[in-house]
């Protein structure tokens, strides 16, 4: 295992929830920021809004079936990224609405798990986005803020036991004006190893690094270092 370079100061928060449409959304976007993350011993919790049940171009597999085996592969890159824990809400996948119940169950993760800092699809980026991408990136947008902090949204979780939260930092990946770039240099492994669980979506994962590591280097053509990803951040509370 990479020995990371990153600092108290560049993550100066503990906890950490990252929130995504599909299997493998997290590590294709962020996957070496939270591979430098698990090593710096950060609690990071997956939200897994769909199991990606039509992630496959097999007319003979059915779309149950895929699911399970995607979330097995997801639950085996977690444990590789040192990932805290993942939950699964299961939403149809191609189908995910942006909607009061979807935000709510967001919400309840977040009361549950009082992340510091949630990071999840940029839902605001125009033209080519998939649409769960979008819906999952606006919904957690307004789950964040306003309704995780509010009493009176979703007041039935106190009686689940979870009251409301206020987050610190909610980044986006994937978008069109960023302004925080990690290097990940140093965690371009971690990233790639991850990725190489989701067998259904990317086989033997021969040219990840290859691809992934001419991305990175795109993504830091202006940075201090040579790989980076990128994300916009929107500041909650200091």
């Amino acid at each position: 295992m990479a020995e990371t370079t990153g600092t108290t100061e560049e993550f100066p928060y503990d906890a950490y929830m990252v929130v995504v449409a599909h299997p493998d959304d997290l590590e294709f976007s962020c996957g070496g920021t939270i591979a430098k993350l698990g090593r710096l011993g950060k609690r990071i919790v997956l939200v897994q809004v769909t199991s990606g049940n039509r992630g496959t171009s097999d007319r003979n597999v059915k779309p149950e079936e895929i699911s399970a085996r995607r979330e097995l592969e997801q639950a085996e890159a977690a444990k590789r990224l040192n990932v805290s824990e993942v939950v699964f809400l299961r939403y149809p996948d191609g189908e995910v609405p942006h909607d009061i119940k979807l935000r709510g169950d967001i919400v309840r993760q977040i009361r549950k798990h009082k992340p510091d800092v949630v990071i999840t699809h940029d839902g605001f980026r125009p033209y080519a986005l998939h649409p769960d991408h979008r819906h999952v990136g606006l919904a957690t947008t307004d789950a964040v803020y306003p309704c995780a902090r509010d009493p009176w949204a979703y007041p039935e979780h106190f009686e689940e036991g979870y009251d409301t939260w206020k987050v610190a930092e909610l980044w986006f990946t994937g978008p069109e004006h960023p302004d925080k770039f990690v290097d990940i240099t140093d965690s371009i492994d971690g990233k790639i190893d991850a990725l190489k669980a989701h067998v259904t979506q990317v086989g033997d994962g021969e040219t990840l690094l290859e691809r992934l590591s001419e991305r990175g280097r795109e993504v830091a053509v202006d940075q201090p270092f040579e790989m980076a990803e990128a994300f916009k951040v929107v500041q909650l509370r200091r």
